[in-house]
């Protein structure tokens, strides 16, 4: 079977290289472009997926849009049987849709309907779901709407973090996506349209998302770091600094929200919808990941001394 990969971050990579480890002629991979990073934005950083792509020396196709008529008219030059989606970055107009003889197959990380939309990995956490799940559906021209064609459900564990449960969604996908592709190839699918009025959806993370809201409780505050960690990361302020806070858990405290009331082994921050919460790391502004206590020590901050997130 030929195929087309659309991908861009690592949750893609494992599908791409079971794809490859299976013997899947992947005729192209297509990805975003290059992106600038550093304060010049000179420096050019390949997407997860264009690495591994040229590692394993298959043909790599960076388009700005997948609209562009150059590229897809490449594109069906190679003729590819079937396209497989996972976290590319851009939905996909009919006249692409429909260029695979087998049409396009999408892996997305939750039990459609429930979860459309670019973060439902993170959302799962924040919305402080038990079970969620991979989905592999026939894409259409609309957004994860389009029929299922394997779903494969996991129950979230309640101290995982955004980053972790992606990890595992991805090894997930890969397994659900390469049966799904032998039985296409044998037309022993029988797709199943959603139930849209039962769809939910998972917006991109915007930063005013990211902010902790020091007036909720304790469990919301814990479930919106777990979800974040390790991007985009869930921040707050000091004095008017910045800082990214991770590894929260729900504790016991009383206090005005966002107070710091204690300093010994972690940092634990009251909320104002009772309840407390502890940070276990910590990342200011412009510098590394650290541990609660190495931030505590160097800020020189004490229980007590008036100190509050806002």
């Amino acid at each position: 079977m030929r195929v087309a990969f659309f991908g861009t971050p690592e949750f893609a990579v494992p599908s791409l290289r079971a794809l490859v480890g299976e013997g899947f002629d992947v005729v192209a991979v297509v990805t975003q472009p290059d992106a600038p990073q550093g304060r010049s934005r000179s420096r050019l950083i390949p997407p997860p997926v264009k690495v591994v792509a040229e590692a394993e020396e298959l043909t790599v196709l960076q388009p700005e849009r997948p609209t562009d008529p150059e590229f897809l008219t490449r594109l069906r030059a190679m003729e590819p049987d079937v396209g497989v989606v996972v976290a590319y970055g851009h939905i996909l107009r009919r006249e692409l849709l429909a260029l695979p003889r087998l049409g396009m197959v999408n892996v997305h990380p939750s039990l459609l309907p429930e979860l459309r939309g670019a973060a439902p990995v993170e959302w799962a956490i924040i919305n402080g779901l038990t079970t969620t799940g991979v989905t592999i559906m026939q894409l259409d021209a609309g957004m994860d709407s389009g029929p299922i064609l394997h779903q494969i459900p996991q129950a979230i564990d309640p101290d995982v973090t955004g980053g972790e449960l992606s990890e595992h969604l991805a090894e997930m996908g890969t397994l659900a996506l390469v049966e799904t592709l032998a039985l296409l190839e044998q037309q022993s699918l029988r797709p199943v349209p959603q139930d849209h009025s039962r769809a939910t959806y998972a917006p991109k993370l915007t930063r005013e998302i990211a902010r902790i809201d020091w007036s909720k409780d304790a469990t919301t505050i814990a479930r919106l770091v777990r979800g974040l960690d390790p991007r985009p990361g869930a921040w707050t302020e000091l004095d008017g600094a910045e800082v990214k806070l991770f590894e929260a858990r729900v504790t016991e405290g009383q206090g005005t929200a966002g107070e710091i009331l204690a300093a010994d082994g972690g940092l634990r921050v009251a909320t104002g919808g009772g309840g407390a919460v502890e940070m276990q790391e910590i990342q200011p502004a412009g510098k590394a990941r650290m541990s609660a206590d190495a931030w505590l020590r160097g800020a020189k901050l004490s229980p007590g001394g008036g100190h509050r997130f806002v």
